[in-house]
């Protein structure tokens, strides 16, 4: 067990130590198994992820689990996806059993629907004792249920799976979903240069965004979604971080930097570790990546997918 625990800080230690700025980051995947998409059914979809990570050279990734998911509808084949992202070389983690916000969820049962999903993750290979809030919601503006999940997770030996760099693309994903649903001509080729740029902003955001409120440059980690984009792009994404200065390191590695201790006593507790050390270094809004505004987002990809107008 000590072994296991010290081996990501030995990693992140041997990692190469520059005089100049280095810009470190894990991949991470939420909602598995997660719905059919625009393109692909789920099997051929988890397929491709792992043939593009690895034809990329992708290090460790981690992929955050619904078990509730598995074994109904498009979650039917789940448990063999999840094990193939493990044979792959990527790791598993507790994403909770059903998918629910905590600002909505009675906190006793949030804990229990925490506890069906370790139930099922525990003892797994690949298993990490990580778990990522749904919506990224740790209790919005409700200190004491905030406070109490906190606790919770403490007790159980789980620790937060925090991102510090997003750029929405689920939201990306959705609208694809729903131009496809309605027959309309996607560009795919203008899709993929969104999905990729607006991850590489979004790192590059939250580096500088961290230096201004750290003083350093702690290890991002990226949060995706299991979806048909990334499917078709992770690859170019890996190769367009690297291209812009990042060395992509392993799951394991980026939660063994000690950011992941500075959690803040701040107002509202949703979203990013970096947007919550912004706010509590008072930093003023926006603290967030810009395509983070959904409303923006999609004015872009009418424009620049579906050629339906000009954005702003």
């Amino acid at each position: 067990m000590l072994r296991r625990l010290l081996l990501p800080l030995l990693i992140l230690l041997l990692l190469p130590v520059q005089a100049t700025a280095q810009k470190m980051i894990a991949l991470s995947f939420d909602d598995v198994p997660r719905g059919r998409g625009a393109f692909f059914m789920p099997d051929e979809r988890s397929k491709r992820i792992i043939a593009e990570l690895k034809k990329a050279n992708a290090p460790q990734a981690v992929f955050f689990v619904n078990p509730g998911a598995i074994g109904q509808g498009d979650g039917v084949g789940g448990e063999e996806r999840i094990a193939a992202y493990v044979a792959a070389g990527h790791v598993i983690a507790n994403h909770s059993n059903s998918h629910s916000r905590l600002s909505t969820t009675d906190t006793a049962a949030y804990l229990a629907d925490i506890d069906a999903a370790e139930l099922w993750l525990k003892g797994r290979p690949g298993y990490r004792p990580w778990f990522r809030f749904p919506f990224l919601d740790e209790g919005g503006k409700d200190k004491a249920k905030r406070d109490a999940l906190r606790a919770g997770l403490a007790a159980r030996g789980l620790r937060n799976g925090y991102v510090t760099a997003e750029s929405s693309d689920w939201h990306l994903e959705a609208l694809t979903r729903e131009a496809a649903k309605a027959g309309k001509p996607i560009d795919r080729k203008a899709l993929g240069d969104l999905f990729v740029s607006w991850h590489v902003e979004a790192a590059d955001f939250a580096d500088a965004m961290m230096q201004r409120v750290t003083g350093r440059q702690p290890v991002q980690m990226l949060l995706l979604h299991e979806t048909d984009l990334a499917a078709l792009h992770i690859g170019d994404l890996v190769r367009a971080l690297r291209k812009a200065g990042w060395t992509l390191v392993g799951a394991d590695a980026a939660y063994a930097d000690p950011i992941g201790a500075e959690m803040p006593d701040t107002p509202s507790a949703n979203g990013t570790l970096t947007e919550a050390l912004a706010w509590a270094a008072g930093v003023p809004a926006p603290r967030w990546y810009r395509y983070n505004q959904t409303d923006l987002a999609t004015a872009v990809f009418r424009d620049k997918v579906l050629g339906e107008g000009k954005a702003e």
